[in-house]
């Protein structure tokens, strides 16, 4: 299984983020254009939370504010899980389902290298699913062919 900082370097290490004083909608925008459903909150070089879809629509949307006055730091998770890049994708999408969550930075040292989203974990596990099907079957094949080779009579 290909680990985090694999996938980072298949996948590209950017990440999109926005500052905790921005405005609910600006963050809406990037979103929309980056076709993401989170973004980083950062202050400086320091992860301090994300804003997710989902921040939107119970923070926001439910509870009557406007996008257009409310600032991602006032409705962000600031608890941000994490992991480092030294973990494999299976582990990664472990932390995902036991935190309930669909986005995750990755930092070492506690510096940004990336983010990871539950499609990128899905579909590396599937690949890799795929990869050890294709191995399983070729021993098979070559486990035949020793037991029981062909014989021709000359």
């Amino acid at each position: 299984m290909k680990t985090i900082s694999q996938l980072l370097k298949e996948k590209g290490q950017e990440a999109w983020w926005i500052r905790p004083d921005s405005k609910v909608y600006d963050a809406l925008k990037v979103m929309a254009d980056k076709d993401v459903g989170a973004l980083l909150v950062m202050d400086g070089a320091r992860l301090v939370g994300m804003f997710s879809e989902r921040d939107y629509a119970r923070k926001v949307i439910l509870k009557n504010k406007s996008s257009k006055n409310t600032t991602v730091g006032e409705i962000m998770s600031s608890e941000v899980i994490y992991i480092p890049s030294t973990i494999d994708c299976e582990q990664a999408l472990a932390v995902m389902t036991a935190k309930h969550v669909r986005h995750l930075p990755v930092l070492d040292n506690y510096l940004l290298v990336g983010i990871v989203s539950i499609g990128d974990l899905v579909k590396a596990v599937i690949d890799n699913e795929k990869q050890v099907n294709k191995a399983l079957s070729q021993y098979i094949l070559e486990y035949k062919v020793a037991v029981n080779p062909i014989t021709t009579a000359h």
